[in-house]
């Protein structure tokens, strides 16, 4: 069955986070592993910020903010008041808590440590289960081509607000990259039953992930049932700048687009409910569709989105079972 085996899970910050707490929580954490996006990465006050992998950290922990959906619960800003009144520029906005694990992940790649061997000391020091492992150890950094010229993505997304019209996006350094060691035993993991895209922005955040060379094929190589939850709810995003940057590009904001855009990669779609009459059009794709509602409030809402989730890799898991017996006989 799929819920023994692994489950490997990919995510960007937010809105993947919610999907992966909810996963969290209904799976034994010796058999999750989250990837997360580290496109977003960039260096700010000397410091090596990875904000998708913090906010699942934070998530899982049950530390995150959730009125902001970025950051720390209960958090102080001492640190950003004082580089203000000294006259520093603090466009990026570092809580206090915040703070300490940024420079603590500095310190270690400052030491010679990997991503992934700091990322690990963290996860373990926050008492989160599940693994959270970076897509790389290499430097991958997403830009956005824009009306305005090409913007890092922080500054796009946080200094500009998202506000510059989007017109291609790129991931410097890319083919020079492999997948972390982690990633890639997971990958490869005797037990992988499933593989989850969470509802990240495709473009933004699983995109940065399947540009890895060789993880996209390994997905496919899998012979796992691969299932993604729309991030798309009757024409618009759940969270951030995906239907404005749909848009943008001439991609019709449709969760159909987003099943468009994986194509062959996966096997399964979870659609909104709002949205089931859209589940002919993805099913001719060949995917098979699971309608639930997908919209993560609280914290039953995660787990239960989780279970929908599950309940269509059990299913695609035990049909690809029966196909491969009927064929042996």
């Amino acid at each position: 069955m799929t819920t023994s085996g692994h489950i490997l899970a990919l995510s960007g910050g937010v809105g993947g986070a919610k999907l992966a707490l909810g996963l969290s929580r209904i799976l034994p954490s010796g058999q999750l592993t989250l990837v997360a996006n580290t496109g977003d990465d960039f260096e700010y006050l000397g410091m090596r910020i990875s904000p998708d992998i913090d906010s699942l950290l934070y998530a899982l922990a049950g530390v995150n903010n959730q009125s902001t959906g970025w950051g720390r619960d209960s958090e102080t800003w001492t640190f950003m008041s004082e580089l203000e009144r000294l006259g520093i520029d603090s466009w990026f906005r570092l809580g206090d808590r915040d703070l300490a694990v940024h420079v603590h992940r500095t310190n270690g790649l400052r030491a010679g440590r990997t991503l992934s061997e700091v990322t690990e000391d963290l996860t373990r020091k926050f008492g989160v289960g599940p693994n959270i492992v970076p897509m790389s150890d290499h430097r991958i950094s997403t830009l956005l081509q824009t009306a305005e010229g090409c913007l890092p993505f922080q500054d796009y997304f946080v200094r500009r607000r998202c506000q510059p019209v989007v017109r291609e996006i790129l991931f410097e350094n890319a083919a020079a990259s492999r997948p972390s060691p982690a990633f890639l035993k997971a990958l490869g993991h005797p037990q992988l039953s499933g593989i989850v895209i969470c509802p990240s922005n495709p473009y933004l955040s699983i995109d940065p992930i399947l540009s890895v060379p060789g993880v996209a094929d390994a997905i496919r190589g899998s012979r796992v049932p691969v299932v993604a939850v729309t991030p798309i709810v009757q024409g618009r995003c759940i969270k951030g700048p995906t239907a404005k940057i749909m848009a943008e590009l001439g991609i019709a904001v449709s969760p159909l687009s987003v099943a468009e855009h994986y194509g062959s990669l996966i096997d399964g779609f979870v659609l909104d409910i709002l949205d089931e009459p859209l589940a002919e059009a993805v099913s001719a794709l060949g995917i098979t569709v699971e309608a639930a509602d997908t919209i993560m409030k609280t914290l039953d809402d995660r787990q239960r989105l989780a279970r929908r989730t599950m309940a269509l890799l059990e299913r695609l898991f035990e049909t690809d079972r029966r196909v491969l017996s009927a064929v042996q006989e």
